[in-house]
């Protein structure tokens, strides 16, 4: 039986691109070399049909062999989630059926727009458990920038508490550092369940969210074998080296988190690296202009050089 995401479930969980040929059509010799890289770097997870997979972008037969491909690549050396957040319900709850069905280890959940009160939010969430049933682990992804859906740290509590099924939270409001700390601190009680906290936002923060207990990160920042080994140091107690290896990386980072036009700026990054076989993002999209190009191509060439000078680069084998 394949491995469920839980409670206690850490480490790094990378979000994966959807490659697309030059022409828009799915990829899927890409998939195979994406799936392998993220295996090779040592990740404990992987995410599929996110934000940074266009989910909302594909067609529900695309979804579906997808997921298949994906997973079957994977092959169960690390658990999949599948993101099958939708505006209807019974979308959400066939995706999430084919998902199980190809050994998925749960779904990822965002709420749909329109929620503008805590109540509807809990009302929501009431409908989607009962609809995919209580056998299926969930992932609430807390991304507010994108979806206009704010929800506070006692509403995600109430959540725990009254799912079963919602067993992780991806933090990704910003600014949430207090917000995440409330929510570490609230839950693993006798009367709110433990959560599993993983940190998204290209892993921005994520020096200073693990400090304040996050479980990892789930992310698509395409530099996997950095998050990788920033997340083992914290985890072994090395924090400051941890934190000058993130440092190094910081301003590829940030450049990358860019709303709009991070999703072809990644791309373009998994492109350079040999790992997709073309950048093309589908519409709605934001092109890269020659001087993005530009700029990209200097704060890679100064990563390499600082990685080669500092010596981390034999820290980072593979980054």
């Amino acid at each position: 039986m394949n491995e469920m995401i839980n409670r206690n479930t850490s480490g790094v969980y990378i979000i994966s691109a959807t490659p697309f040929t030059d022409n828009g059509v799915v990829d899927h010799s890409s998939i195979d070399s994406l799936a392998d890289y993220y295996l090779e770097s040592g990740v404990s997870g992987i995410t599929i049909l996110g934000m940074m997979g266009e989910a909302n972008k594909l067609s529900l037969e695309e979804s579906n062999q997808f997921v298949l491909a994906f997973i079957k690549r994977v092959n169960g050396k690390v658990p999949v989630i599948v993101g099958v957040s939708s505006s209807g319900v019974n979308a959400m709850e066939n995706l999430t059926k084919h998902s199980m069905d190809a050994g998925a280890a749960g779904v990822m959940i965002a709420p749909a727009a329109g929620l503008n009160t805590e109540q509807k939010i809990l009302s929501y969430f009431d409908v989607v458990c009962d609809q995919i049933g209580p056998n299926v682990p969930i992932c609430y992804q807390d991304f507010p920038q994108t979806t206009g859906v704010h929800i506070s740290a006692e509403t995600v509590l109430r959540l725990a508490k009254d799912h079963s099924q919602i067993v992780m939270f991806k933090h990704e409001d910003w600014p949430g550092l207090g917000k995440l700390s409330a929510i570490r601190e609230g839950c693993d009680t006798d009367k709110v369940p433990r959560l599993s906290i993983l940190v998204g936002n290209a892993a921005l923060f994520l020096p200073q969210e693990l400090q304040r207990g996050a479980d990892g990160v789930m992310t698509g920042f395409p530099y996997v074998k950095m998050l990788v080994t920033v997340e083992g140091l914290h985890r072994a107690g090395n924090i400051n080296e941890a934190e000058d290896i993130f440092d190094t990386f910081l301003p590829l980072i940030r450049y990358d988190q860019q709303l709009g036009i991070g999703m072809s700026i990644r791309k373009e990054i998994l492109y350079r690296k040999k790992l997709i076989k073309s950048p093309f993002v589908r519409l709605p999209r934001v092109n890269m202009s020659k001087i993005d190009y530009d700029e990209l191509s200097r704060l890679m060439k100064r990563l390499e050089y600082k990685l080669k000078t500092t010596g981390l680069g034999s820290v980072i084998d593979n980054y």
